[in-house]
């Protein structure tokens, strides 16, 4: 296999490099596998980062070497990759900026992939017309294992969540985070601030540590954890980002964060499996899945709620 090819992807001319380099030395997936994986999930994945600046996480050696996260447009970029320069959420004074990258076309796509760019993570907000940031349109949780819990206790968090909201009139919509957790997805429509949606999140997630104690715990204390799952609500922040649906992780095996249905949450939560986990899937896994179902969080791309008072959280 030649060391670099050029390839037109959508009228656009990308040189590919050391498309046989293995970057998960456990299955031995190539980057022009990743590049491949990305080039055929593209139209599912990209309506989920549209508007949405991407930080970026870079394998260039593979999962066994050293990463590192990338917020900035990196050097060389080329110039029809969309960008957008904003304030730094985490700068106390918003003095800091940032170009994001706005991965909203396949090029963008698969020029990310060549970069060795495995993991896509974007914030729960997104850039308007005039280049700023809104207020989140949806809110998101993370639920964080800490051993020996593990994914099925998860899924019986996502049980206990998505009966909140569902109380509260709201959908939510689950995925595996790719890696040991869950996220769960809920769509706003954008009335509300960071603040408040962090807020609501953070009672909802105390209220359940009240009521199940040993399954769950809400505050950030590590110690804190094991045996137990974290809600994570601070994912809501406008400083935080939340990994894509659709991405791939950096971890031993090439696993995708992947929409799951609650069937198959409710099914996890029984589970007695003590090797295979429930709910892990790889990038051949989720190519066929989208291919019998579909994208499984495609209706809350259309669907947008007002934040409930935080008192009936």
């Amino acid at each position: 296999m030649p060391s670099k090819v050029n390839v037109d992807v959508e009228g656009r001319t990308l040189g590919l490099s050391n498309l046989e380099k293995v970057l998960y030395p456990e299955t031995g997936t190539t980057k022009g596998e990743i590049i491949q994986y990305y080039t055929h999930v593209a139209a599912t994945l990209l309506p989920h980062l549209r508007d949405r600046p991407v930080t970026r996480k870079r394998w260039p050696n593979g999962v066994d070497e050293a990463n590192f996260f990338e917020k900035n447009a990196p050097r060389g970029t080329p110039d029809w990759v969309r960008t957008a320069e904003l304030p730094s959420p985490g700068s106390a004074k918003d003095r800091e900026t940032v170009v994001y990258v706005m991965a909203d076309d396949l090029p963008t796509i698969v020029w990310l992939a060549n970069l060795a760019v495995l993991e896509l993570h974007v914030p729960q907000w997104t850039v308007d017309a005039d280049g700023a940031a809104t207020n989140p349109d949806r809110l998101v949780v993370d639920l964080d294992p800490g051993e020996p819990a593990n994914v099925i206790e998860c899924c019986q968090v996502a049980l206990l969540l998505g009966e909140l909201f569902d109380d509260a009139g709201l959908p939510s919509y689950p995925k595996t985070s790719g890696s040991k957790g869950m996220q769960m997805y809920v769509p706003l429509d954008g009335s509300a601030t960071d603040d408040e949606v962090s807020g609501y999140a953070r009672a909802l997630a105390q209220r359940l540590e009240r009521e199940h104690p040993k399954l769950i715990i809400s505050r950030m204390e590590r110690a804190a954890r094991p045996g137990k799952v974290f809600i994570d609500w601070s994912q809501n922040n406008a400083a935080k980002t939340t990994v894509a649906p659709y991405s791939v992780r950096g971890r031993a095996r090439p696993t995708v964060s992947t929409p799951v249905t609650w069937d198959e949450v409710e099914q996890g939560a029984r589970s007695t499996a003590k090797k295979r986990l429930p709910l892990q899937f790889d990038i051949d896994d989720v190519l066929a899945r989208i291919e019998e179902d579909g994208d499984l969080l495609e209706p809350m791309l259309d669907e947008a709620y007002p934040l409930p008072d935080l008192d009936e959280a």
